[in-house]
């Protein structure tokens, strides 16, 4: 038999008060927080090793074992997540219906676009570097694993996932390009086009 227990039903159970936010206090507080990086291990320690090193039994004595060694710890938090607020309320107050229309014009067109065809770029740079002409496949090379070429070369362009799948009936005859999307973009393997 599977049980869930919210967070709701361990607070009851561990007869732990929660606190009373307003609507989306805690959601901005939290974003705040992720901006300011308030409760990162340097600030506040490594709380994952930090519990299992804890042998009381209640919460009063966890805050007093966790305060003997971190006794700055929740005020340097509260500085960080509070220097945040203040720039996050600066910039809320900067926000205009413009602003607002170019974020979502940037997201559900630019972004898009740019994330649906970033392959032309990927070839692009590869050309650029190689000091040759590129394009893109037709339907023809499409059918054949091609997505462009660097000069006359065929280019295949995959996920860095796929290397890893063994089970791949796929044939392609074209060097393969393989990329990773990271936090700002993503990172290109060009290493077969190139050896």
């Amino acid at each position: 038999m599977k049980i869930k227990l919210t967070n709701e039903a361990i607070r009851k159970y561990l007869e732990i008060e929660a606190p009373s936010f307003p609507k989306y206090v805690r959601q901005i507080i939290n974003l705040a927080n992720q901006n300011a990086q308030g409760t990162r291990p340097r600030v506040v320690g490594q709380l994952t090793d930090l519990i299992q090193e804890f042998t009381g039994k209640t919460i009063d004595e966890w805050e007093d074992w966790y305060l003997q060694r971190y006794p700055d710890a929740i005020e340097n938090a509260k500085g960080k997540i509070l220097s945040m607020l203040e720039n996050m309320k600066d910039a809320l107050n900067k926000i205009d219906d413009n602003m607002v229309n170019l974020w979502v014009r940037d997201l559900v067109i630019v972004q898009t676009f740019l994330g649906l065809k970033f392959q032309e770029a990927i070839l692009k740079k590869a050309a650029e570097i190689k000091r040759a002409n590129y394009r893109l496949s037709n339907k023809g090379d499409e059918s054949k694993g091609i997505d462009g070429y660097i000069g006359d070369m065929p280019v295949s362009i995959k996920p860095d996932t796929y290397k890893t799948k063994k089970s791949l009936s796929e044939d392609i005859n074209a060097k393969i390009i393989y990329y990773k999307k990271v936090k700002n973009g993503i990172e290109v393997d060009y290493a077969e086009i190139f050896d």
